[in-house]
């Protein structure tokens, strides 16, 4: 990780309620305080700043020493896959409502920035996934994954047959609407909603959640962060799957592809302020007893 900050990219949801006053103020502060200040093309766009200033997502990634994703939590994914390969750290300030991963308020954007810029920072490595779509030995397709890789049935009624494996020993066949392989970061989005346990953000885990199944006794896993998951259809020639890594779709999954899915070879890093808490977190946002 970059240790200090002089160039600062700034990627937001342009249609996010109060993105252009926020992305003013921030950038008008940032500026006053001697900062290089770049923006993703998209969100730019807001404000009346100069073309030279304006970059894509990944270039950001190459010429910033730190990130700020301005939106919800979809838009710091989408942030953290556009800088990851590049070790580039990356701050969270919240338009959105859930916000398990943005956790700088608007209303405390300035203040917390300035800690953060400064030096005072809470710093945590969290895992990526990294999924392949193999074809007859080939690979087709590469994803990384923030949150998690999700193989699930497309445009049909019936269950598909799902195969396991973890590290080339049978897991499990089940028939199900689909298969979730969350990260620690994941395991409070779609896999929470799936069943799956609640990870403290920072293990080395990945964890294995059932979306729907046949069988009642098909439970969530979890397993080591070193693990490779191997997944594998039944034989059903009409069958029609899809994987998501995040919000990325990759559709029409032939019955003969299979999905490899492991632990990227870097994590990416989140800043946060020295009073961040995670269960403080939890409890806002589940609305947990705040006892």
């Amino acid at each position: 990780m970059k240790g200090r900050f002089h160039t600062v990219g700034i990627i937001a949801k342009p249609s996010a309620k109060g993105a252009g006053p926020t992305l003013a103020t921030i950038y008008r502060h940032l500026s006053q305080r001697g900062f290089k200040v770049l923006f993703e093309e998209a969100g730019g766009q807001l404000l009346p700043v100069p073309a030279e200033v304006l970059r894509p997502p990944r270039r950001l990634g190459e010429e910033c020493d730190v990130v700020i994703a301005v939106g919800g939590d979809g838009t710091l994914l989408n942030t953290v896959r556009a800088v990851a390969e590049f070790d580039t750290p990356v701050i969270g300030v919240n338009l959105g409502r859930v916000g398990f991963l943005v956790d700088v308020s608007p209303e405390q954007a300035l203040s917390k920035l300035d800690e953060i810029l400064a030096g005072h920072y809470r710093a945590e490595a969290r895992l990526l996934l990294h999924a392949q779509i193999l074809r007859c030995g080939q690979v087709i397709r590469e994803e990384l994954a923030v949150n998690e890789v999700v193989v699930h049935r497309w445009v049909t009624p019936s269950m598909i047959e799902i195969v396991t494996h973890i590290d080339g020993r049978f897991l499990n066949r089940q028939r199900a609407d689909g298969l979730i392989v969350s990260t620690p970061t994941g395991s409070t989005a779609y896999a929470l909603s799936g069943g799956g346990p609640i990870i403290y953000p920072t293990l080395d885990a990945i964890e294995l959640v059932p979306i729907n199944p046949h069988t009642l006794t098909n439970r969530p896993i979890v397993i080591s962060g070193a693990s490779e998951v191997e997944i594998a259809f039944g034989a059903a020639k009409e069958m029609r799957a899809e994987i998501s890594c995040d919000n990325v779709s990759i559709p029409e999954v032939r019955f003969d592809d299979h999905i490899r899915i492991r632990k990227a070879d870097k994590p990416f890093t989140l800043l946060h302020p020295l009073d961040y808490d995670f269960f403080e977190i939890l409890r806002a946002k589940l609305n947990w007893s705040n006892s």
